[in-house]
């Protein structure tokens, strides 16, 4: 049996695609930088939605803070810009969510080449 696929999916999908389109070339925010949208939940009823996002420049939590704010204020003119672009009857209000998982497992793979390394070194040293 196929899998049923799910107009909020859809629409997510759509809002995800459009979004990194219009956050990179549309706003002109020097706070903002190099935005990637990593996922979009939409809700069953198509009335809000969660934008991911994570910033690809951004070192430090000040950095992402100003960022996330830009973002928050370019909300009304994003919805705007998808409205005129998307054939919706409502456009889901959105939210932008800073999503820190590309820094999470790099720090983790950071971590496992550590322990790699360690064990690496003790095993040789064990060595007659």
């Amino acid at each position: 049996m196929p899998r049923e696929f799910y107009r909020c999916d859809r629409v997510a999908d759509a809002i995800q695609r459009e979004l990194s389109v219009l956050i990179n070339d549309s706003l002109r925010d020097p706070r903002i930088g190099m935005v990637s949208v990593t996922e979009v939940s939409v809700s069953r009823d198509l009335s809000n939605s969660k934008v991911y996002v994570s910033f690809i420049a951004s070192n430090s939590d000040h950095q992402v803070n100003i960022a996330m704010s830009a973002l928050d204020g370019a909300t009304g003119y994003l919805r705007k810009l998808m409205a005129a672009n998307m054939n919706l009857r409502v456009m889901p209000k959105i939210t932008f969510i800073h999503d820190n998982l590309a820094a999470k497992s790099q720090d983790m793979s950071e971590l496992i080449d550590l322990a790699i390394a360690s064990d690496s070194r003790l095993a040789s040293s064990e060595e007659p």
